[in-house]
C-alpha cells in the first residue's frame, strides 16, 4: 500500500508531517469561516432578510445535505487523483462561496449559496485531508498524525465564533464574510496548492492495477458485517453529537441559567473534544480501541440521561457537560484507524465516503427531530433521552464490530 511505503526515508516522513501542520492551519480556518460563523450570524442575517431563525437555519441543512451526496465523489477522486487539486479547488470555491454569502438578499439565494458550500466543505475539509494523511503515513505513526491535525481544528470553534461575533459587531455580517473570505483565500488556496500531494510510490502508471485493487477492497468493506456495525455506530453517534450541539444551550436554558453561562458551557463542548482525543490516544497503547470508545460512548450515554437532573446548579451542569464533552471528538480520530486498519489505505478515501454519507445525513436530520421531539414533549428530558439511547447503540455498534466474524479481505 502507497502509506507504508513512504516514511521509511525522512524526506516522505518531513513532508508527511509538513502536511499534517498544513492542515492543522486550513483546517482550523476552514471550519471557523465555512461552517461555525454560521451560528454567530444566523439572526443578523435572519434580521436583515426579514425571515425567521428556522427558514436561515434550513440553509446549513442544505450544506450538509449537500456535503452527504458529495462525499462519495470526493472519496473516489481522492483514491485516484490524490488531494492537491481537490483541496485547492474547494477551499477556491469556498472562499468564492463566502463572498456570494455576503451578498444575498433572499433565503432562496441563500439556499443555492449554502448548496455550494456543502460541496466545497465536502473537498476542503475534514475527511479530504483525514484522507491525505492517511495515504501518508503507515499505521504506527497514522493515529498521531490525524490526532495532530484535528487536536489543532478542534479550537475552530473556539477561535473563530468570538472572532466573528466581534466582526459582526463593529462591521456587520455582510463584511465580516467578505474578511472571512479573504483570510481563508490567503491560507487555504495557497498551502493547498503547493504543499498537499501524493505520497511517494503513487504513479501514474500504477492506475489499472491499483483500480483494480481500490474495487476489490471497496467491494470487501460492503460485504464485511463489521462496515456495517461501525456506519450503525458512527451514526447513532453522529445524531447524538449534533443534537446536543444545537440544543444544549436551549436546555440550559431553559433549566433556569443565564445565556452567557449555558453558552459558555456548551462552548467546552470544543475543548473537551480536544481533550477526549488525546484521552483516546494515550489510553489505546493499554487497552483495544474499540473497548475504548465504547466505554466512552457508554459514558456519555448516562452524561445525557442524567443532565436533567444535575443541571439544576451551575456545578452540576458543568459535570454533565464535561462527562458527555469527553467523547465529543472520539469518533474523528477512531474512525480513521478502525477503517484504515481493516481494509488499508489503497481505497481509504472511497470507503471512508461511503460511511461519511450517513453519518453526514444522521448530522443534519437528528436536530431537526430531536426539535420535533421537543415540541411534541414540551420538555427537553426526552431529547436527552433519545440522546443517551443514540449513545448506547453506538457503544453497541463498536462492540458488535470488535466480535462480528469478517471476510478476508481480496
Amino acid at each position: 500500500m502507497a502509506a507504508d511505503r513512504t516514511v521509511g526515508g525522512p524526506l516522505p516522513a518531513f513532508h508527511g508531517w509538513r502536511i499534517v501542520a498544513v492542515f492543522g492551519i486550513t483546517q482550523t480556518i476552514g471550519y471557523g469561516t465555512l461552517y461555525y460563523a454560521f451560528a454567530v450570524l444566523l439572526h443578523p442575517i435572519a434580521t436583515e432578510l426579514h425571515a425567521s431563525p428556522t427558514a436561515v437555519t434550513g440553509a446549513l441543512t442544505t450544506a450538509i445535505l449537500a456535503w452527504a451526496a458529495a462525499a462519495v465523489p470526493v472519496g473516489k477522486w481522492l483514491d485516484r487523483h490524490g488531494g492537491r487539486a481537490l483541496m485547492t479547488a474547494g477551499a477556491a470555491a469556498g472562499a468564492v462561496l463566502l463572498v456570494a454569502w455576503s451578498q444575498v438578499r433572499t433565503v432562496g439565494q441563500l439556499y443555492l449559496v449554502f448548496a455550494g458550500l456543502g460541496v466545497a466543505m465536502a473537498m476542503a475539509l475534514y475527511e479530504p485531508a483525514t484522507a491525505v494523511i492517511v495515504s501518508w503515513f503507515d499505521p504506527a505513526r497514522r493515529s498521531r498524525a490525524v490526532l495532530a491535525m484535528i487536536v489543532v481544528a478542534g479550537f475552530a470553534s473556539t477561535i473563530f465564533m468570538p472572532l466573528t461575533g466581534y466582526l459582526e459587531d463593529h462591521h456587520g455580517w455582510r463584511t465580516t464574510l467578505l474578511i472571512l473570505a479573504a483570510l481563508y483565500a490567503a491560507t487555504a488556496v495557497p498551502l493547498h496548492a503547493t504543499v498537499v500531494r501524493r505520497p511517494p510510490g503513487a504513479h501514474p502508471s500504477e492506475r489499472t492495477d491499483s483500480e483494480s485493487a481500490r474495487a476489490d477492497s471497496v467491494r470487501a468493506a460492503r460485504r464485511d458485517p463489521r462496515f456495517w456495525f461501525l456506519a450503525v455506530a458512527f451514526v447513532a453517534h453522529s445524531a447524538a453529537m449534533s443534537t446536543m450541539t444545537v440544543h444544549l444551550v436551549g436546555f440550559l436554558s431553559d433549566a433556569g441559567h443565564p445565556a452567557t453561562f449555558a453558552a459558555t458551557i456548551a462552548g467546552l463542548l470544543g475543548v473537551l473534544s480536544v481533550t477526549g482525543r488525546l484521552l483516546l490516544t494515550g489510553a489505546q497503547r493499554k487497552v483495544p480501541l474499540t473497548v475504548l470508545v465504547a466505554a466512552i460512548f457508554t459514558i456519555q450515554a448516562l452524561a445525557a440521561v442524567t443532565l436533567p437532573l444535575l443541571a439544576g446548579t451551575r456545578v452540576g451542569a458543568a459535570v454533565g457537560v464535561t462527562a458527555f464533552g469527553i467523547g465529543f471528538g472520539v469518533a474523528s480520530l477512531a474512525a480513521p484507524a478502525l477503517l484504515a486498519d481493516r481494509y488499508g489505505t489503497t481505497a481509504y478515501a472511497t470507503i471512508a465516503g461511503t460511511l461519511a454519507t450517513p453519518v453526514t445525513l444522521a448530522k443534519a436530520g437528528a436536530p431537526l427531530g430531536a426539535a420535533a421531539l421537543l415540541a411534541v414533549s414540551g420538555g427537553y428530558p426526552p431529547v436527552l433521552a433519545a440522546v443517551g439511547a443514540a449513545c448506547l447503540i453506538a457503544a453497541a455498534g463498536i462492540l458488535a464490530r470488535a466480535r462480528a466474524p469478517a471476510p478476508t479481505v481480496g
